[in-house]
Formats: structure tokens, C-alpha cells, sequence
């Protein structure tokens, strides 16, 4: 006689969005304890890559490390030394040393644009991740600009869906989805029905993907509904001009793992087709909506994909 299966859904407040983690398995009490390892790993990241908390590993490197090297946690080193492969793999298009700019266009604490005119830098070019960020031994960092300083939303928040899913599988679950605002994950024996959002009409349903084993992420304008039915501007900033993304309305990645998504919908967004290399070294994909209206994707894409009705 097969043993009954027993799902289990929950949400939390976590990383600046909810996150949503859904399992599935025979053992109830050991489905949550599951879950609830997995927010903590989350919450751990949180704690150690946020722009926003003075203690954190972000914050002690952007107010120390310019002066002498800073020591940090194995995954912090770990995201940094990936930040930094993809920066030189896609020539610049990501880069975690756009905080200043975000600072001055008020989408990040400190000095906003409310603050400082436009004509007095919002457009100069951050300093880039290659040339300013030097990764030592002993997980020891150093900036080598002493204006620099990072900013790791775009690649954070994949990382922590990622070590969510390993507290997941070390607990025994086999079937489970975690879902940090659109940056997410799926694993187990079945597919998940993921609708991705119109970016022009965020209230519109524009595809829906399934999804197995595999990580998809998003990004697209900023989409607040009490304001606008209409997609805001990007918070997704072209390191080359120093402005939002233009070109790319919306970009949906699919990859192995929920890091190298997050960050590829960055470099996708900036740079349209042209990052057709830097996918294929992560054996990822991409599908992509232009200003224009054109929806794109990569020939490779390995997960069903069908236009919503």
C-alpha cells in the first residue's frame, strides 16, 4: 500500500521580498523542521549580504575595506569570487560596484538624487568590479578605489534560494520549490507551472515555463500596483552608462542553480542577444522581451515554455 504524500506551503518576509518554499514528502514533522532550516538559510544570507544591516559583511567591506583588508564569511568569498568571474566574462555588463549609483538614483539609503543634482554624477560610470575589488587569501577583501563600494542584490538573492534548496535536500525532502520574489528554484521528480510576467503589463501573464530542476529568475521594471498598472523603471543599471537598462524591457533566465540566474538576468537586461556567450558558459537560457515589444529566446531553452492564453 503506497504511503499518503503530504504537502506543505509556506511564506516568509525575507530578503526585501516573501519567500515562498513548498514541499511535498511522507513525513509531516519532518517536512517543517525542512522548512524552517531553509528560512534560516536565508535568513543567514540576509544577514551577511545586505546593503542595509551595519553588521554585515556588505557593510563592514564598504566602510573598511578601502582602508585594510576585510575577513569574510565562506559564502560571502564565494559570491564575491563569482560576482567577479561574471564581470569579466561579460565585459563589464555586471558589476556589484553600481551602489553609488543606486545610491544617487534613491534606490538604496544614502545620498539620493533628491540630494545631489544629476549633472553632478548620477551619470558617471561606477568603478568596475575587476579593477577595484582584489580577493585575498584567508577570504580577506580589499577595495582598491576608496570611493567604491558593492552592492549584491543582484546576485544575493539567487545564492540564497540556492542554499535554501541544499537545507531542503540535507533534511531528506525530494520534492520542493523555493520562490524568493521571482528568483527560484525547483527540484524533485515532477514539473512546476511558473507563469513569467508581461514586463510592459505586469499584471499580464505573458508565458508560463515548466519547470524541473532547474533555477529561473527574473527582472524586469520595478512593478509597485498602488502606484501604476504600468512597469516602473528598472533598478537593473547599465555599469557602462550608469542608467537603468533600456533596451531590454524584461529577461527570464533559467540555469542550474538560482545564483547564476539572478545575476545572468542582469547582463541579459544590459546586453539583449549579445550575452549569448556568457549564457552557454553557464549552460543557461534566456528568454527576453525588447523595448520594442519583441519577445527572444535562446535556440537551447530546455524547459516548456507556452505563451499564456
Amino acid at each position: 500500500m503506497a504511503t499518503a504524500s503530504t504537502s506543505i506551503r509556506r511564506a516568509r518576509p525575507l530578503l526585501g521580498t516573501f519567500v515562498e518554499i513548498a514541499v511535498a514528502g511522507e513525513d509531516e514533522v519532518a517536512l517543517h523542521a525542512a522548512v524552517e532550516a531553509a528560512f534560516d538559510a536565508i535568513a543567514a544570507v540576509h544577514g551577511l549580504m545586505s546593503f542595509h544591516e551595519a553588521g554585515s559583511d556588505v557593510s563592514r567591506l564598504n566602510r573598511d575595506a578601502a582602508a585594510r583588508p576585510v575577513k569574510v564569511h565562506d559564502s560571502t568569498f564565494e559570491v564575491l569570487t563569482t560576482a567577479v568571474d561574471l564581470h569579466r566574462r561579460s565585459d563589464g555588463a555586471f558589476d556589484i560596484c553600481i551602489a553609488p549609483v543606486l545610491q544617487r538614483l534613491g534606490l538604496l539609503p544614502g545620498v539620493s538624487v533628491l540630494d545631489k543634482p544629476l549633472s553632478s554624477g548620477v551619470s558617471a560610470a561606477p568603478s568596475a568590479a575587476r579593477d577595484v575589488i582584489q580577493l585575498l587569501p584567508e577570504n580577506r577583501v580589499r577595495f582598491v578605489d576608496p570611493a567604491a563600494k558593492i552592492d549584491l542584490g543582484g546576485i544575493a538573492k539567487g545564492f540564497a534560494v540556492d542554499r535554501a534548496v541544499d537545507a531542503l535536500q540535507r533534511h531528506g525532502v525530494r520534492d520542493g520549490l523555493v520562490n524568493a520574489g521571482g528568483d527560484l528554484r525547483a527540484f524533485g521528480p515532477h514539473p512546476y507551472a511558473i507563469d513569467i510576467r508581461d514586463p510592459r503589463q505586469p499584471e499580464r501573464t505573458m508565458f508560463r515555463i515548466a519547470l524541473a530542476n532547474a533555477a529561473l529568475a527574473s527582472s524586469a521594471g520595478r512593478f509597485d500596483p498602488a502606484r501604476s498598472r504600468h512597469a516602473l523603471t528598472t533598478a537593473v543599471i547599465d555599469p557602462v552608462t550608469a542608467t537603468p537598462a533600456q533596451s531590454i524591457s524584461g529577461a527570464t533566465v533559467c540555469a542550474p542553480c538560482c545564483m547564476i540566474a539572478d545575476a545572468l538576468t542582469k547582463i541579459v537586461m544590459n546586453t539583449g542577444e549579445a550575452a549569448g556567450t556568457v549564457l552557454e558558459h553557464y549552460e543557461a537560457d534566456a528568454l527576453f522581451v525588447t523595448s520594442r515589444g519583441d519577445a527572444c529566446m535562446t535556440a537551447n531553452w530546455k524547459n516548456e515554455v507556452h505563451l499564456a492564453a
